[in-house]
């Protein structure tokens, strides 16, 4: 099973090779070396007839890949069918790039393995061009190649390369081989082991084959059991003569209809387990229980995709494995854009604060202007009565060096009197305005005491928020560790119940090889039971005493010819009914 997606990662391999001054432009004699090397590779007729009306140029210049692209999927890809071998395909585009791209003479691994990592960094890398792999696409291949190896997952080392990844959170294709073949097992693991290693992660997850190995099938003509070598895939069982696959011998398709299970044992074979298709089923011997087990299991998780309309279970891991990145992007995007909204308007509270203040300080700063008014309004009028008071002061010490001389003046001296009372109801009225313009200063000074109450409450109010905005951050955290532990808290119940699962079946089986050997002892017991009835009914038919009898025709019983006479057959008869009565009753 391919996708188009697969096939294009290939040929923009293919067609980057070719791409010499890397401007995404390649020759016209190229590109139809190319095509004419795809249509054969995947059994398509090439129509070079085709190739020259779709690129109209009378010159051999370079193309643009935006024309290349159309004839691509309309001449070539859209009439390709299943049956042409995938890997060669990839082989083809492999030989055309690797020479120009791979500059790494010290590789740990050989040619061979390197296509195949490559081959897997088509299948992991992201579907954008130009084609790279994720750090979680590469750590999910490297822990599978850790355990193809048979060696532990070592996270530190893991987490340390991924440090020294700073700059760049991605690989290339050639990156991912040099990763492999030069950086992570370089002086760790054997050169053979590694390959063995590669070579079974590039069988599971580009060949898709689920499970191999030999098991011995029993033929629908002659019956007889034959070792074969068989490799599960998500559509088919196919068995071939030996482990190279040379010879195919032939091929159980998966559908639907199809359904396994575990046989008991029969004629000496033990481990059977049958495949039931829609036209005939097919018995099949595993080495022992446990391989029986994981082959059943293995085909009916093939069956059950079948049923719901998957495609490989690798394929489906790695579209899940993308969409939960895609959530956690939009997750991080969604949680991104509400920090901007509360910062956005934690910055807009802070605005209107520095309003609130600068109004506050031009309040303040005109009321200082206005009680400084007021003091000097206040200091001229002091000044001016005091120069008052000191004229009349003048005045009167004259009126009285004159009081004895000039008695003519005293009139002119009431009258200066008077002016003077004048000038007093004057002065009280002054200070009636002092005390009124202290009453303003009080009202004032209550009006800033507001004011700065008021800012008082409007810094509590941002304060609050602030707290309500460091709870909300702190409840997100929460809410995503619970999520965290909720997760963990699922994995842990589906491995409890994977075991529950395994302790079942193997009390189900306990329970059938105790029920075979009870139905193993029945069967004896009824033979030997069966044996003695026969010996006994031939003792009571052979020591008879012989008597003269009647001249009748000879009557022949379940115990041999005249066994029992009339007499005692009747007796026996009334004997059975009446223990056939006995039953019904107490029925």
């Amino acid at each position: 099973m391919w996708l188009r997606e697969d096939l294009l990662k290939s040929i923009w391999h293919a067609f980057t090779a070719l791409d010499v001054d890397h401007r995404g432009k390649v020759s016209k004699s190229q590109l139809k070396v190319l095509s004419y090397n795809l249509c054969t590779v995947m059994k398509i007729p090439h129509d070079p007839v085709t190739f020259e009306e779709h690129f109209k140029d009378d010159g051999k210049g370079p193309l643009s890949s935006d024309g290349y692209m159309p004839y691509l999927n309309r001449f070539i890809l859209d009439k390709v069918q299943e049956d042409f071998d995938v890997t060669e395909f990839h082989r083809m585009c492999w030989t055309l790039c690797y020479k120009k791209k791979m500059h790494s003479p010290h590789l740990s691994i050989s040619e061979s393995d390197a296509f195949k990592v490559w081959c897997i960094f088509n299948f992991l890398s992201e579907d954008k061009y130009p084609l790279t792999i994720i750090i979680e696409e590469i750590q999910y291949f490297l822990r599978k190649l850790t355990e193809a190896m048979g060696i532990g997952w070592d996270a530190e080392k893991f987490d340390e390369y991924k440090s020294k990844l700073t700059s760049k959170s991605c690989l290339s294709a050639w990156d991912t081989i040099n990763l492999v073949g030069m950086t992570y097992f370089c002086m760790e693991v054997n050169p053979q082991t590694l390959s063995m290693g590669i070579n079974h992660v590039f069988t599971e997850l580009i060949l898709d084959v689920l499970k191999q190995g030999y098991m011995v099938k029993k033929g629908h003509k002659r019956k007889n059991w034959s070792e074969r070598w068989f490799v599960l895939r998500p559509t088919a069982l196919s068995y071939y003569e030996s482990e190279d696959l040379l010879e195919k011998k032939g091929e159980i398709v998966l559908d639907q209809s199809c359904c396994v299970e575990a046989l008991h044992d029969k004629d000496g074979k033990k481990c059977l387990f049958i495949i039931k298709c829609a036209d005939k089923s097919f018995e099949i011997r595993a080495p022992d229980k446990k391989k029986r087990q994981e082959w059943i299991q293995a085909v009916q998780s093939c069956i059950q995709l079948c049923r719901m309309g998957l495609s490989s279970p690798h394929r489906e891991a790695r579209l899940r494995r993308r969409e939960a990145r895609q959530r956690q992007h939009a997750e991080e995007e969604e949680l991104a854009e509400r920090m901007k909204e509360l910062q956005a308007a934690n910055e807009r509270k802070q605005r209107e604060l520095e309003d609130m203040r600068m109004k506050m300080e031009e309040a303040a700063a005109k009321a200082a202007q206005e009680e400084l008014q007021r003091k000097k309004t206040e200091l001229d009028l002091q000044d001016r009565y005091r120069l008052d008071l000191e004229r009349e002061k003048m005045v009167r010490q004259q009126m009285e060096e004159q009081m004895a001389q000039k008695s003519s003046e005293l009139e002119q001296y009431l009258q200066r009197v008077r002016e003077l009372e004048d000038m007093y109801h004057l002065l009280e009225e002054a200070l009636e305005d002092e005390r009124q313009a202290k009453q303003d200063e009080e009202a004032m000074r209550k009006l800033q005491s507001r004011l700065l109450e008021e800012e008082a409450a409007k810094r509590a109010e941002l304060e609050q928020l602030h707290l309500l905005q460091q709870k909300e951050l702190f409840q997100t955290e929460a809410e995503k560790k619970e999520l965290i532990a909720e997760q963990q808290a699922k994995e842990r119940d589906l491995e409890a119940a994977a075991e529950q699962l395994q302790r079942l079946e193997k009390e189900r089986q306990d329970v059938l090889e105790q029920y075979e050997e009870m139905s193993k002892k029945l069967e004896r017991a009824s033979t030997k039971t069966k044996t003695w009835k026969d010996k006994v009914a031939k003792h009571e038919g052979l020591v008879r005493l012989i008597q003269p009898g009647h001249k009748e025709p000879q009557r022949m019983t379940n115990w041999g010819p005249a066994s029992f006479t009339d007499a005692e057959l009747e007796m026996r008869k009334k004997f059975w009914q009446q223990r056939k009565a006995q039953e019904a009753q107490t029925q």
